[in-house]
């Protein structure tokens, strides 16, 4: 892959034209200025390219035909995986500088050339994205290529992609937060990543297991007690010098679940469940991400992030099934299940940050249950919201950012599902019904009810053994993108 990309002019740029298929058997139509192009007409004389989404085609040594598919549907996505498609291709070719000629809207009237520049940077870098940086001398993989320089002539679309490669950096830092494995990615190089990140731009703090303690965050303290590793919950707090009128006293929190590895603690996962447990912090990962492209897109509104970081271990001292805890906001739980615990380390976090940053909205993001991707699949990831306006906003972002979301209930019957005999809540109801709305219906104890709120549970999309086009198989960054259209949103 390409050490980095960037917007920049260069001398002896590969050309790359846009194509649109055409219905039937008809054959494309190419751009004016290659209207007398010979090999990009040779090309489509003799069916060696066709304008399928994603193909491409070198007519010659500085010209690239690029297929975008048909027009009939047309959108952001289909673009973002075309512009993957097209990273990959010039990773072969060892191409290091192209020059993006128009048109790439398509002639949608709601795609615009800054949105459509977004696009094609975001598909070129997460497209092109790996996970190299612990390989070792017997690594069999193509050294990493010189940085990929990428131009347009028209302003806006350039606009677009500076801003796309900001987006798709905080999607990649989030693949690799997730990627990193466990003997690396413990409690407090998490602690330590969050300050590299926020370093210049955000304030960025870290609550130890000793002060955990003294607030009272029995949740996050039993998850984490069991491990060598303290847990810690940590803080990223983006406050700007001017705020958007509307704006002024908007306030988002972000709360991920950074569980570094899950054995499942006393209710140990078998038959190799434990394997890719490292993927339980992807909620956390994608709110590192987030702030990451927030420290550098400085938007107009006050965002805030929570990272409840443990690591779930069995031990002499690991917390028990019947154990009771008390939680930060004093509400008992009776533990039901010691795998149940992304839950746990996610209350204290949201019961903690709302009573301290007392923000006017709050969403939390966790591979929380499998019963999330029984449900919905690598498709889409659940949520859950106490806000229908909130609700709107999470379905509008993933509109934009095509990760998609499908709301679920929490009606009061599920909140008393999760009722116990001996304390306030179970953690867990050994039942098993409505499995991924258990999850959110304990958490929905431990947010006021004045506050608005959401819950993504993303156990399904976060890391999919089932590879996409535009993200491959493994880690994908899920929720970077949709928060930060959110964010964008409100500003």
């Amino acid at each position: 892959m390409h050490k980095s990309i960037r917007v920049a002019d260069a001398p002896r740029s590969l050309h790359v034209f846009p194509v649109f298929s055409a219905a039937g058997k008809s054959a494309p139509r190419l751009p004016t200025t290659l209207q007398t192009h010979e090999g990009a007409r040779h090309a489509l004389r003799v069916g060696a390219f066709t304008g399928e989404a994603g193909s491409v085609h070198a007519a010659d040594d500085r010209t690239l035909l690029l297929g975008l598919g048909a027009r009939d549907g047309f959108d952001l996505q289909r673009l973002r995986t075309v512009a993957a498609k097209l990273g990959r291709a010039l990773v072969k070719m060892r191409t290091t500088a192209v020059r993006l000629q128009p048109d790439w809207t398509g002639g949608v009237r709601s795609i615009g050339e800054f949105e459509a520049g977004s696009a094609i940077a975001e598909g070129l870098s997460i497209g092109t994205w790996r996970f190299d940086r612990l390989d070792g001398s017997a690594s069999r993989r193509e050294p990493r290529l010189a940085t990929l320089r990428m131009w347009s002539d028209r302003r806006d679309f350039r606009d677009g992609m500076n801003e796309g490669l900001v987006v798709a950096a905080g999607v990649n830092v989030a693949r690799a937060i997730a990627a990193t494995p466990p003997n690396i990615a413990h409690p407090q190089w998490i602690a330590a990543e969050a300050a590299r990140i926020g370093r210049g731009a955000l304030r960025v703090r870290r609550i130890d297991a000793a002060r955990a303690r003294q607030l009272g965050m029995g949740g996050l303290l039993s998850v984490g007690q069991g491990s060598t590793r303290p847990p810690c919950l940590v803080t990223l707090e983006w406050n700007p010098p001017r705020r958007a009128r509307g704006a002024r006293d908007a306030h988002l929190l972000l709360v991920g679940k950074t569980i570094t590895y899950d054995t499942g603690g006393y209710s140990l996962k078998v038959n190799n469940g434990m394997k890719g447990m490292k993927y339980d912090k992807c909620g956390g990962a994608a709110v590192l991400g987030v702030m990451h492209a927030v420290a550098q897109l400085r938007p107009a509104v006050r965002v805030t992030a929570i990272l409840a970081v443990a690591e779930n271990m069995v031990a002499g001292d690991s917390y028990r099934p019947d154990d009771i805890i008390r939680m930060h906001n004093g509400v008992t739980v009776e533990v039901t299940n010691t795998d149940a615990e992304g839950r746990l380390v996610l209350a204290d976090a949201l019961s903690w940050g709302c009573k301290t940053f007392d923000p006017s909205a709050v969403i939390d993001i966790a591979t929380l249950t499998g019963g999330v991707a029984v449900a919905l699949g690598h498709f889409s990831a659940g949520y859950f919201s106490s806000d229908d306006r909130l609700a709107r906003e999470v379905e509008r972002a993933a509109d934009n950012s095509a990760e998609a979301v499908w709301r679920l209930p929490i009606w009061p019957a599920h909140r008393d599902y999760m009722r116990s005999q001996h304390a306030d809540l179970i953690n867990s109801n050994p039942a098993r019904m409505a499995h991924p709305i258990q999850g959110a219906a304990f958490l929905s104890h431990f947010v006021p009810p004045q506050v608005p709120w959401a819950h993504l549970d993303i156990a399904g999309v976060a890391a999919p053994d089932t590879p996409s086009d535009l993200t491959g198989s493994g880690p994908t960054g899920w929720g970077v993108r949709l928060l930060l259209r959110l964010i964008a949103a409100r500003t």
